[in-house]
């Protein structure tokens, strides 16, 4: 018999879950509510297991966390879009600790298959324990490199990934059945969505389904370039393709110089910003300025800041906007950033604030040529040209 306690946080977490309007088919309720999460948690604290956050279970030697037990509401998105089907044959990039395998062998049934690959062989030992102790049977564990897939039990009705990627190599595309989809946090510019990608007759990935989130790194031989940029010898970091381009001596400069509070002429709330301005901001950054995505290390401060947020850096100032603060940003050197990003708040809203329902990421093979696009950006990446836009761009 399952202990009393454990029982109340386990239905604690499925009821918030239900109440959120996450359980959007039966079949992820069911497997929610089936598997115990603890159990795939060993040593952690049963409040801790069942809360609906993150759950760090490694770091480097830096103290970065390089794996994580994902959030149950982000898992529950996934899932969503995952849609996976009794019968469907699987394969997860990232086991962690087996928790997410064990969700989706209940959701494909006895018929279906669940083949899960681990980097880290120590974790990949402990997904093994954590799925005997669950008595959950018919996944298979493999430890090796995510990028090379898992060929012996192709072709897969879906590949889901539990860590950011820069990209979609080539071995999952030809391991995917032509119906496949890939479900995938993908890195754009700084900014991490979860991408539903369905493999196009034409060969691309198309996703008209993206779900902001933030997912560690994925590692290994498919991992991309750290666009993580620290200012300084600070705790503040800057997150953007645009990194490269900063000279972080300078802007220590310039974020020491004047600092002042502005407001925007409305305030936004942090929804607004993590699901439309930010993402609208990215794709509409003026050319002689830089977007980012800012992170001051938990319970530090730097430069008058804390928490996360987005910045736009203008040659000679910058503004911060924090997703907590509502309308109040920081300035820094002037005003030339703060009033530039009024304009693109005005002209966002003016549009009506579009927001991740209209956000498009697509995949071009880079044998098939840099696109020329009338819309949105194109980045290259490592296989593929990626092109991002949202409808509503003029």
């Amino acid at each position: 018999m399952p202990d009393k306690s454990v029982a109340i946080q386990h239905l604690a977490l499925l009821d918030k879950l239900k109440k959120a309007g996450r359980f959007t088919n039966p079949r992820i309720e069911a497997a929610f509510r089936e598997v115990p999460r603890h159990v795939f948690l060993p040593g952690v604290p049963v409040e801790k297991a069942y809360a609906d956050e993150a759950v760090p279970i490694k770091t480097d030697e830096n103290g970065l966390v390089v794996s994580s037990a994902s959030q149950p509401t982000m898992m529950a998105i996934m899932f969503d879009q995952l849609n996976l089907q009794p019968g469907d044959n699987v394969l997860e990039i990232g086991t962690a600790t087996g928790y997410n395998a064990a969700l989706m062998r209940d959701m494909v049934g006895e018929e279906g298959r669940v083949t899960t690959i681990e980097l880290d062989k120590d974790l990949a030992l402990q997904a093994r324990k954590n799925l005997q102790a669950a008595l959950v049977s018919g996944v298979q564990v493999v430890e090796a490199d995510g990028i090379l897939g898992y060929a012996p039990r192709a072709a897969y009705d879906a590949i889901v990934v539990t860590a950011g990627i820069w990209d979609v190599p080539l071995t999952w595309k030809r391991q995917l059945k032509q119906e496949g989809r890939i479900v995938a946090p993908i890195w754009l510019n700084g900014i991490q969505v979860s991408a539903r990608f369905d493999l196009q007759p034409d060969g691309t990935f198309l996703s008209t389904d993206n779900r902001p989130c933030a997912f560690v790194y994925l590692r290994g031989e498919a991992a991309g370039p750290d666009m993580r940029r620290r200012v300084g010898s600070t705790s503040l970091y800057l997150i953007s393709d645009g990194t490269t381009k900063l000279d972080t001596v300078a802007l220590h400069t310039l974020l020491s110089d004047d600092h002042e509070y502005c407001l925007l002429d409305s305030p936004l709330a942090e929804a607004d910003l993590w699901y439309g301005f930010q993402l609208y901001l990215m794709l509409n950054e003026p050319p002689d300025m830089v977007f980012a995505l800012f992170a001051v290390i938990e319970g530090q401060q730097a430069y008058g800041l804390e928490g996360r947020g987005l910045t736009l850096l203008a040659p000679a100032s910058a503004v911060f906007l924090p997703y907590a603060t509502s309308g109040q940003a920081h300035c820094y050197a002037g005003s030339d950033a703060f009033l530039e990003l009024q304009a693109l708040i005005d002209n966002w809203t003016a549009l009506g604030h579009p927001d991740t329902k209209q956000l498009r990421v697509r995949l071009i093979p880079k044998n098939q040529g840099k696109p020329q696009v009338e819309v949105g950006k194109v980045y290259p990446r490592r296989d593929h040209y990626l092109h991002v836009w949202m409808e509503t761009d003029e």
